[in-house]
């Protein structure tokens, strides 16, 4: 090493090695290894530009490198098959993220469905100065070297133990506003030495890792000369990797990735034949300080890119903020604002004109094309030792710009007054005083944007919050916000784009944030149909808010005239672009979900007829309807329990009134369900009585449906005594299902009314049975599923318990009785009040001379006045129309016959007068009512 231009500052560092340790060996080599890393760097042929991820100090340094070398080739750290997608980024608005997504795997474990992998990109990030130096300079070339989003995936240390138990849960990666994607980012330089961390932020008087980066690391380089930033950012990532801890996963998948980009650098210099000397490698400056052997144009060329797997990958465009960066990344809330506002005043303090993609969205043209022309400069001078003076010189102070800080102060009160707040001229005295205190016991001239954000916190908010906003929120916004990008129409996906085509005749900006109110009338206007279908396909396929309905429904056999909605697409515009990911068109992406949720390994009777109901309702036509429902057929046979029968008996309700009301003739495969569901159910009935885990409410839903389809399915062919025989053969412990038996037993025919009734009775009346009556009464609420007929019995069973009971025992009972019948028969109340609303009197004042129907005494038969007179037979021939018609309609012509005078009676009249029974019964009847 004798020779280069570190010699002075190893000596030095040697002699403080021997000076401050026991021994030279353990921290000699660690400060020895530091220079080495630099010295390894800076002298490498090919230029390599470490980079911090979204920091101002390095896109200020990548802008002005660009500006002076003019390199006609660029590499950069980023998934190398995210290059097509990075032209589209001057159709959008930053921040925004570039996007790999998959859903349909192979070559994963299953569960790890889908994966996505995201690179965010802001306007203040060296990444986007180097993508749009390339993209609009010509005659330069951008190759993105990093690791493909597939090898992102294949060295995930879940790979390696995707068959242990819970390996998804151990490598999971932080659900943040990106959704459960994996963040790629350029120079992640955090300490991953949790006691370097924290002995620097105590040290540094600081509360987080993003406040001491931009007071020590940001400020500092912001005016620093192109080597000096160089050898400094060297020099941070080899510290942080050389103190890194052992996590071998960690360490191995970054050192492949140093492989890799070096041998792609390789591979492109000698396919191209280009100059190392005309390149630029932008790298994070962990990185950039690499050992593996393969580093440098020299370096060897013994690693192997493994191949990708099958799996198809989906690339996009996703809008991103500030506040996603923040929290997928574990930066600190507010830094990527205030990096923002850094970026700027750099901008405007140093006159740097920095590079934008033409056409980007709130920016004008730079004119770097005419940049480009300019010749490119001689070679670089050999490197010079330029860490020594910058670890040796003390800290710049930043002078105290009043007029700054000051003007952060009425902002700030300005928008705490704005959010309820009851700050005044003196606050803002108070915060401009308290930011320079602060600094001062910080060891800092200038009040940074931390300092103010703690002053004004402690200063305004005091005792509350007044409104949805704390003090610490404002300040962010009032340094720049969570700005949130946006990605252009052009740039949009084609099954997004087609969505904003269809819904243009709502004459709406559906791009911007926010939401949006639309009013649809197909009375007037027929074309909104189509929008229409469109917006209840969304709200079927995107989050709640994306599209949600105010007025109007869309349910089987109905269709609104009128609509109102309210709309965020903009708002939920990433979700909106990875439906595009899994088709071009709505309908194709609803019925290949519909498809996916029919023919998944987990799917039961109830989802596949529901799978069956959306097709018909959102897709029209009868295709897809038959072919779920044939297998909604397949999945019925193979079940073994009735978990889900309450909602096959309500889905089937309804297709079977659909179908009726709208179709000619009902389609084979709804025929074919009611016939093996009919015989399914009956075999699975006395078991679903005896088994524990079977509610009450599922078995009242199988006898519902064997009911309610008895007379369809007995026209199909199905034998009514299969049910006779699973009634019989059902003997239930259980009070509810023994209620439940009983109410079937009715229908059935097999108990009377009044056997029921006496059996209520003799429940009421057995004081071991009065506290599980409840639980009866829970049976025969439920049983108003499947025999709605019995709504009387079972008012007259609850009036009784409530007429009968000594308030010693109904009143420990009644809760119960509230709790059981609210958890377990809720939705069937409604049915037991409306009949209860029947018998009993409309009035308070008729209760008290009310007596219920079921203690009402039949009257006594009256006795009939003995008569020979043939009455009735007197009547019809003196009105003969009646008898007339009816022996027209069947047929008979043979007319009145004449009496016979001598005979009293005519044979009709004899032959009642002979039987006189049933007019007798008749006659009482008719009294009766």
């Amino acid at each position: 090493m004798t020779g280069t231009p570190f010699t002075a500052l190893r000596g030095q560092l040697h002699e403080a090695a021997a000076e401050f340790a026991d021994g030279p060996d353990a921290l000699e080599g660690i400060l020895l290894g530091l220079v080495d890393d630099v010295d390894r760097a800076v002298t490498e042929p090919l230029e390599i530009f470490p980079v911090c991820h979204h920091s101002p100090a390095s896109a200020l340094a990548m802008a002005r490198r660009l500006r002076e070398k003019q390199p006609k080739v660029v590499y950069l750290e980023l998934c190398e098959d995210m290059a097509p997608l990075l032209t589209e980024l001057r159709n959008c608005r930053l921040p925004v993220a570039v996007q790999a997504f998959a859903s349909d795997i192979d070559g994963f474990p299953p569960d790890w469905a889908p994966l996505s992998v995201v690179a965010p990109i802001t306007e203040a990030s060296a990444e986007y100065q180097a993508i749009a130096y390339a993209l609009d300079t010509p005659g330069v070339e951008l190759v993105l070297v990093d690791r493909s989003s597939d090898h992102v995936f294949q060295w995930d240390p879940r790979h390696d133990r995707a068959d242990e138990p819970g390996a998804r849960e151990e490598g999971g990666t932080e659900p943040a506003l990106h959704g459960e994607a994996v963040g790629v980012e350029i120079g992640d330089l955090r300490p991953r030495f949790a006691e370097l961390e924290e002995h620097l932020l105590r040290h540094g008087r600081v509360r987080h890792w993003s406040e001491w980066w931009h007071q020590y690391v940001e400020v500092p380089l912001g005016d620093s000369d192109h080597d000096t930033y160089r050898q400094v950012m060297f020099l941070i990532g080899s510290l942080f990797r050389r103190l890194a801890p052992g996590d071998g996963d960690r360490v191995r998948v970054d050192e492949d990735r140093e492989r890799y980009m070096w041998t792609r650098m390789r591979e492109h210099l000698a396919a191209t034949g280009t100059d190392p000397a005309d390149c630029l490698y932008v790298c994070g400056a962990f990185h950039a300080a690499s050992r593996v052997d393969e580093f440098g144009v020299h370096g060897d060329d013994g690693f192997e890119i493994s191949p990708r797997t099958a799996t198809t990958w989906q690339y996009g465009l996703i809008p991103s903020s500030n506040a996603a960066i923040e929290a997928q990344f574990g930066l600190a809330s507010g830094s990527v604002s205030i990096a923002a506002t850094q970026w700027t005043k750099n901008l405007k303090r140093t006159r740097v004109k920095p590079y934008r993609l033409d056409g980007q969205a709130g920016t004008k043209r730079t004119g770097t094309k005419a940049a480009a022309a300019a010749a490119l400069p001689a070679a670089a001078p050999p490197a010079e030792d330029r860490l020594s003076g910058f670890l040796q010189r003390p800290p710049v102070l930043d002078t105290l710009d009043e007029t700054e800080l000051l003007g952060w102060s009425v902002d700030i009160v300005r928008a705490a007054r704005r959010n309820g707040y009851q700050a005044s001229t003196a606050d803002a005295i108070a915060v401009f005083e308290t930011s320079i205190l602060l600094a001062g016991m910080r060891d800092r001239a200038k009040p940074t944007p931390y300092d103010f954000q703690d002053a004004a916190v402690t200063c305004i908010e005091k005792d509350g919050v007044p409104g949805r906003r704390d003090v610490r929120r404002l300040v962010e916004i009032m340094m720049g916000g969570d700005r949130i990008g946006q990605v252009g129409y052009e740039a949009l996906p084609p099954l997004a784009r087609d969505v904003h085509d269809r819904l243009a005749p709502l004459e709406l900006n559906l791009q911007q944030r926010g939401v949006r109110r639309a009013l649809l009338d197909m009375t007037s206007r027929p074309e909104l149909r189509a929008c229409s279908d469109v917006l209840w396909m969304l709200r079927r396929l995107m989050p709640g808010g994306a599209a949600r309905p105010v007025m109007g429904e869309r349910r089987l056999g109905e269709r609104s005239i009128q609509e109102s909605w309210d709309l965020a697409l903009g708002t939920h515009q990433r979700a909106l672009i990875e439906l595009g990911y899994e088709g071009v068109s709505l309908e194709q992406v609803l019925e290949q979900r519909l498809r996916r949720t029919a023919y998944g390994p987990q799917a039961t009777t109830a989802e596949v007829l529901a799978a069956v109901e959306d097709a018909t309702l959102y897709l029209g036509g009868r295709r897809l309807a038959e072919e779920l429902g044939a297998r909604a057929l397949d999945v019925l046979a193979g079940e073994r329990t009735v978990d889900g029968a309450p909602e096959v008996l309500r889905r089937v309700r309804g297709l079977l009134a659909y179908y009726r009301t709208g179709e000619p003739v009902l389609p084979p495969w709804i025929e074919s369900f009611v016939r093996t569901g009919y015989a399914h159910y009956c075999t699975l009935l006395p078991t679903a009585f005896r088994d524990e885990d079977a509610t009450v409410g599922q078995v009242a839903a199988m006898l519902g449906f064997l009911f309610s389809m008895e007379g369809l399915a007995l026209s199909l062919g199905c034998d009514r005594t299969q049910l006779e025989l699973a009634v019989a053969q059902a003997h239930p412990e259980d009070p509810a299902k023994t209620a439940l038996l009983w109410a079937a037993q009715v229908q059935l025919g097999t108990l009377s009314r009044g056997e029921l009734r006496a059996r209520c009775d003799e429940l009421l009346a057995n004081p071991l049975v009065v506290p599980s009556y409840p639980r009866y009464l829970s049976g025969f609420v439920h049983a108003l599923e499947p025999v709605p007929g019995l709504a009387d019995v079972v008012v007259e069973a609850v009036s009784n318990a409530f007429g009968r009971l000594p308030d010693a025992v109904l009143l420990p009972w009644l809760p119960v009785l509230i709790t059981t019948l609210r958890s377990n028969a809720a939705e069937l109340a409604p049915l037991l009040i409306r009949e209860a609303g029947r018998i009993f009197p409309a009035r308070l004042a008729a209760l008290d001379t009310w007596v219920p129907p079921w203690h009402g005494q039949p009257a006594a038969p009256r006795a009939l006045p003995a008569t020979t007179a043939p009455r009735g037979a007197a009547l019809l021939p003196a009105h003969p129309a009646t008898c007339d018609a009816l022996a027209e309609l069947l047929g008979c012509a043979e007319g009145w016959t004449t009496p016979d005078a001598s005979a009293p009676t005519g044979p009709g009249v004899a032959l009642l007068a002979a039987h006189p029974a049933a007019v007798d019964a008749l006659a009482r009847v008719l009294v009766a009512r």
